[in-house]
């Protein structure tokens, strides 16, 4: 029944008037044509109807006393007599009476109805803007996060780095003095040289996590190797990457994303899961590309399905930002979790 109302109330206002004449001469016709002892009550309240709620209630006025004429002019003809012009007259006025009703009540259903579709819509239209908005607030969220590591990032790389260089080399030119007059100390400022040294190595290697790539599409696969070379030393895990072909991406954001998510679950791995080796995958088939982390942790926590973790948050949101699928899931019932996030390139 929906359907035709809707196909209904597509077509124009006169074409749908002109069907309601034809419905009312349709029937005075066949009530003429069949007697004046047959009721065709029901097939002129159809034209009735379909007059007040497609066209307009003065028209479905219009059309009742156009099937109330019919009406009392197919009997007539048809050959009904009466005894007074006064049977016809009141007959007419009840049935006219009953139509004005059924109209009033159309009229008032048609206009209930368009409130409540204009309410609907207003709402609609309220949740429409309040999603996107929301969206558009996590997005600048996310993405002031971005800038706010990358610009760390930078300043651990230009600023302290720089600094602990400078350092270094005053260091050592402390230890060439001491060891230029042969005294004991020279081994002690050597030392410190080492130490300042790997400082230097361990804060790059944090400004490459903060602002992890220049990442470029055809990049990525030497940044997730060096992600997974890096997090072995500073997590003390065995982590390895495989890439069997050439991965294509559609734009920086997508490779930045993945790339944020791979190192979200390789932590995660480590810090909840007290992972030991991890492989991350990262492949095409299909018009899709396909990113797999996988540990040999301790598994997916039993609660983990209801959101709590802000990381298994953080992840699911990068992937639907970029119109990828998440997915979590433990591989066994003792050890080991994988975390999926595929992206459809086509």
């Amino acid at each position: 029944m929906g359907n035709w109302i809707k196909q209904l109330e597509s077509w124009s206002k006169a074409a749908l008037a002109v069907i309601c004449i034809e419905i009312v001469t349709a029937v005075g016709l066949l009530d003429y044509a069949t007697g004046y002892e047959t009721f065709f009550f029901i097939f002129y309240l159809s034209a009735v109807f379909l007059a007040a709620w497609f066209v307009s209630a003065y028209f479905g006025v219009l059309m009742a006393a156009l099937s109330v004429a019919a009406w009392v002019s197919a009997n007539i003809a048809a050959g009904q007599r009466y005894s007074n012009y006064f049977i016809p007259v009141w007959n007419a006025l009840i049935m006219f009476s009953f139509y004005l009703v059924v109209v009033g009540l159309v009229h008032e259903l048609r206009t209930l109805q368009k409130g409540l579709e204009d309410q609907v819509r207003r709402r609609t239209a309220a949740l429409t803007k309040e999603i996107q908005e929301r969206k558009r607030l996590e997005k600048e969220l996310l993405a002031t996060t971005e800038h706010a590591q990358r610009r760390i990032g930078y300043d651990l790389h230009d600023g302290l780095c720089q600094h602990l260089t400078g350092t270094a080399l005053a260091s050592q030119l402390l230890a060439q003095k001491l060891a230029s007059q042969s005294l004991p100390s020279a081994a002690e400022a050597n030392r410190v040289v080492e130490l300042i040294e790997q400082s230097i190595e361990l804060t790059r290697a944090l400004s490459r996590g903060l602002d992890p790539i220049e990442v470029q599409t055809g990049e990525l696969a030497d940044s997730f190797r060096e992600l997974a070379a890096r997090e072995s030393v500073r997590l003390k895990v065995a982590c390895h990457f495989e890439c069997p072909q050439t991965v294509p991406l559609p734009d920086v954001n997508a490779a930045t994303q993945l790339y944020r998510i791979a190192q979200e679950a390789v932590t995660n791995a480590v810090r909840h899961g007290k992972a030991r080796h991890i492989g991350i995958q990262l492949g095409h088939w299909n018009g899709k590309i396909m990113l797999t982390v996988t540990d040999d942790g301790t598994g997916l926590p039993d609660d983990a399905d209801k959101g709590e973790g802000m990381g298994l948050r953080i992840m699911d949101y990068r992937a639907r930002m970029i119109g990828a699928t998440f997915h979590i899931a433990r591989l066994s019932s003792l050890s080991g979790t994988r975390v999926t996030c595929t992206l459809a390139t086509k």
